[in-house]
């Protein structure tokens, strides 16, 4: 299309909601959608999930999982590469789709899989990347992630078959959406279409910038929001898409995302949102009317990632060299009790001493993510090693373990970047967001290297899908049933989780962390416990039986203990 505006045309672009696009994006395409719906696509459908509070998250660039010549996938880089199964390591372990299955995560959080600008998708020499955080067309599918980008209806058909293949594997979902800003500015299709109308700008004029990308888009504005609903809408019903992870919330206007909410309660209530409750920069549009994540009290069933938790497990996320609690950093204490009950109000926290927020900023666990790394900056690991050099690798594993247990006995929803649970390594880059295949790719020879660490992730997993006590529905379930026990020293926090909590057949867990390089010294009540998980191993099954009051937990290393009676009830 060209538009005449006053005395000018514009330049020629694609329909704004244009559903396929040719290679690049330079043309849009007419499709007959039902054409494109691969074998039993009628029959597909979502996962079970009883509520919210169940997801576990497991973060994915689609490339990254099968581009290494380790990971045995036929059609690397591609859709249909992660919808193949049966794939193997030279070591025969499960890669692709069978890893992620393994694992047992309950939701795939895919990377922008829109149409974006950053590649050449007829380039086939593999010496481009990017993330994707760059929107071209937001209805239409990349064509870098297909067999042939010059066809639309290949991309279509594809991912759809993509995702019927996880839904059939029991795994819901989620796709990372960038509604906070496009790729191009005065040449995308919204400024070329309806100029100075989606977006916003400053007082003298300019495209205001909280993206920090040159613009960011005016949501509160009537066919804006009206397009994001309608984009929303239109990927959760055709793709049969199960969550959406909105980049840059805060840039969003708090009637905008609750009008989303409602419109994807009419296609189902488990759909997950959530996403960044921050800015790249500051907006002209005011604080207090969009979805930062001190507003999600505002925010209907949508949750906000909790920075606040991720630096006080590793430090904070621009330092290469500070510290966490789980790589031995004293003083964050209160803000892993903060994040243990998943930044909601609970009356033994010090909100004084948690080290962003003041005040609780979630209304329920459900509407908090908990991570402590992602496609954003250093993966754990290259974290780890960077801030804590003189560790040795034994000690960084089990930091890893520490840190990782801490995100998946907490409230809230749990986030895991992809690798996390194989010491992925990004060789020490903080933003690959360009940057080779040989930085971002998941090495599959890791998972053997490492992998008494993907069993401990695993059985972390089955432990919390196990029992709902973790996975409390409510704040004022969470202060009844999780009381904090009292400690004189620094590096140590531990919890008992009571009363069989959330129906939970066991009735007293009891979660214990020490970040310190020592032993230390906890009381806890008296009787007798089952230990099921340590620094080392977590079994169902138990793994050992002590008494209290008096107990001594290993150094840099989780306990979690179950009181004998309930646990042999349950046998």
């Amino acid at each position: 299309f060209r538009f005449q505006h006053e005395t000018y045309w514009s330049e020629e672009v694609p329909d704004t909601y244009a559903r396929a696009v040719g290679a690049n994006g330079k043309r849009g395409m007419i499709v007959d959608l039902k054409s494109t719906n691969p074998s039993n696509w009628e029959t597909d459908t979502r996962p079970p999930m009883a509520d919210l509070a169940d997801a576990i998250i497991y973060e994915a660039h689609v490339r990254d999982l099968t581009i290494s010549p380790s990971s045995g996938v036929e059609t690397k880089g591609k859709f249909l590469g992660l919808a193949q199964t049966n794939t193997r390591s030279p070591q025969d372990e499960k890669t692709g789709l069978d890893h992620i299955k393994e694992l047992g995560i309950t939701h795939l959080h895919l990377l922008p899989i829109y149409n974006f600008m950053s590649v050449d998708e007829t380039a086939a020499d593999g010496t481009q990347y990017n993330w994707g955080y760059d929107p071209q067309h937001y209805n239409a599918l990349e064509g870098w992630y297909a067999t042939d980008p010059h066809k639309g209806n290949t991309s279509i058909r594809e991912f759809k078959q993509l995702v019927h293949t996880l839904h059939k594997a029991g795994i819901r979902v989620v796709m990372d959406v960038v509604y906070n800003h496009t790729g191009y500015t005065r040449e995308s299709v919204f400024e070329q279409s309806a100029p100075g109308y989606f977006y916003r700008f400053a007082p003298n004029g300019t495209f205001s910038n909280a993206s920090g990308c040159g613009n960011e888009i005016a949501s509160e504005r009537p066919m804006v929001r009206q397009y994001i609903i309608d984009s929303i809408r239109y990927w959760a019903k055709e793709y049969h898409l199960d969550g959406f992870r909105f980049d840059l919330m805060g840039i969003l206007d708090i009637e905008t995302m609750n009008q989303i909410r409602a419109e994807l309660d009419t296609i189902d209530p488990t759909i997950l949102i959530y996403g960044e409750g921050w800015t790249g920069g500051l907006s002209p549009y005011p604080d207090n009317l969009r979805a930062m994540k001190y507003n999600t009290m505002e925010l209907q069933r949508i949750g906000s990632f909790s920075d606040d938790y991720r630096d006080a497990i590793k430090g904070h996320w621009s330092s290469e060299y500070e510290r966490g609690f789980a790589s031995g950093q004293m003083g964050y204490e209160e803000s892993i009790k903060f994040g243990v009950v998943g930044a909601t109000i609970h009356p033994q926290i010090n909100y004084n001493w948690v080290n962003y927020s003041k005040q609780p900023w979630s209304p329920c666990p459900s509407q908090t993510v908990n991570y402590v790394s992602c496609h954003d900056n250093h993966t754990l690991w290259d974290k780890l090693s960077l801030s804590v050099p003189e560790a040795s690798i034994d000690d960084r594993l089990k930091m890893q373990k520490l840190a990782l247990a801490m995100v998946l006995t907490s409230q809230g929803l749990p986030l895991l970047h992809s690798g996390v649970e194989m010491a992925r390594t990004k060789h020490n880059s903080h933003n690959s967001y360009n940057q080779p295949d040989a930085i971002n790719q998941i090495d599959w020879l890791q998972k053997s290297r490492y992998k008494g660490l993907f069993n401990y992730v695993k059985s972390l997993i089955s432990l919390r899908k196990s029992h709902p006590a973790f996975r409390m529905r409510s704040t004022e379930a969470v202060a009844k049933h999780l009381e904090f026990l009292p400690s004189q020293w620094a590096l140590l926090v531990g919890f008992l989780i009571k009363n069989h909590a959330n129906n939970d057949p066991w009735d007293k867990i009891l979660v214990i962390y020490n970040g310190s390089k020592q032993e230390q010294a906890i009381q806890i009540p008296e009787g007798e416990w089952v230990i099921v998980a340590n620094r080392n191993t977590v079994d169902n099954r138990g793994i050992d039986l002590i008494a209290g009051p008096n107990l001594k937990i290993q150094a840099i290393s989780t306990l979690i203990l179950v009181d004998k009676e309930s646990f042999y009830d349950t046998m």
